[in-house]
């Protein structure tokens, strides 16, 4: 998803354009993660970018779009560009630690 929201309307709030930017993008994830993941691949990791314009954009966090959409809101922003891109990603096992090598409590 490669959108430029607009935040304004002449019949629809702007809180309510807010709303309804934050349920496209929900949505939008939601309906990703149902895809069938690619062999090799653990989960759908997204790649988003979010800025005023596209090539103003900076790279945020999945768990990030939320907040920066109410940044965008409380400073009144008339509009802003989201980028949200699946990508399939696999887990990093985490090395095993061996518990009796660490520090003791004697």
């Amino acid at each position: 998803m490669k959108k430029n929201f607009v935040l304004s309307h002449p019949k629809i709030s702007y809180q309510r354009l807010i709303e309804m930017a934050k349920s496209d993008v929900k949505k939008y994830i939601k309906k990703e993660r149902t895809k069938v993941l690619p062999e090799g691949a653990d989960f759908w990791g997204f790649d988003c970018k979010f800025g005023q314009k596209p090539d103003s954009a900076r790279v945020i966090h999945e768990g990030d779009i939320n907040s920066n959409i109410s940044s965008a809101q409380s400073q009144h922003w008339k509009s802003f560009y989201l980028e949200v891109v699946a990508t399939p990603k696999t887990r990093i096992k985490r090395r095993d630690v061996d518990f009796e090598e660490g520090p003791e409590d004697e």
